[in-house]
């Protein structure tokens, strides 16, 4: 259970959350739960996601659930300054996609009275910081961290497993591509690839 962040509306500042995790975890599930509260309490919302991702739609922000709401595709993180100035609850879909920019955009918004709500991806195929979501759990007010269940073992899963051998950094997928698992399962599995590359040489 999750509790709500919540600061009183006479506060001069916004503040930034994040929803964090591996995939397969619910991060864009709790992202689309937050965004539809503020919804009902009818505050001025809109959500935004690098248009690159397209794997289960080009415009609504979809979970592995199939839940789903509108959402703005944006090429730079700069667009999302422009098309959320007039909202009060600015939500961020798969940020690791997004370049560094993407820091100094949401500081600015916060600094505006903008509740900014902030969900990626915090570690990499690999299971290192995941580009901006690292210095970005550093400057939230709010860090929320959600887990997956293990494929293999039936633990509590961190890691975005990657079933492909593919070194590709951003590769956009499903459960064809990745799997979540604990942390001995992914490192059974790194283990398990770095010896086939070996063998290969």
């Amino acid at each position: 259970m999750f509790i709500e962040p919540y600061y009183p509306s006479k506060t001069p500042h916004g503040w930034i959350e994040v929803i964090c995790g591996s995939m397969f975890s619910g991060k864009t599930e709790e992202l689309i739960r937050r965004v539809n509260r503020a919804l009902i309490a009818r505050q001025k919302v809109a959500i935004f996601k690098p248009a690159l991702d397209v794997r289960y739609d080009e415009v609504k922000v979809v979970s592995h659930n199939k839940n789903e709401i509108h959402s703005n595709p944006v090429r730079t993180a700069t667009e999302i300054l422009l098309l959320g100035r007039d909202c009060d609850v600015i939500g961020i879909d798969e940020a690791q996609f997004f370049d560094d920019t993407l820091l100094e955009v949401v500081e600015t918004l916060a600094r505006k009275g903008k509740r900014v709500i902030v969900s990626g991806l915090d570690m990499d195929f690999e299971g290192k910081p995941f580009g901006v979501m690292a210095p970005m759990m550093a400057i939230a007010e709010f860090v929320t961290k959600v887990h997956a269940i293990c494929v293999r073992c039936g633990g509590m899963a961190s890691f975005s497993y990657r079933l492909s051998r593919s070194r590709e950094r951003f590769l956009l997928g499903e459960k064809d591509l990745y799997e979540p698992r604990c942390r001995s399962c992914f490192l059974k599995g790194q283990a398990a690839i770095e010896s086939e590359g070996k063998k290969d040489k």
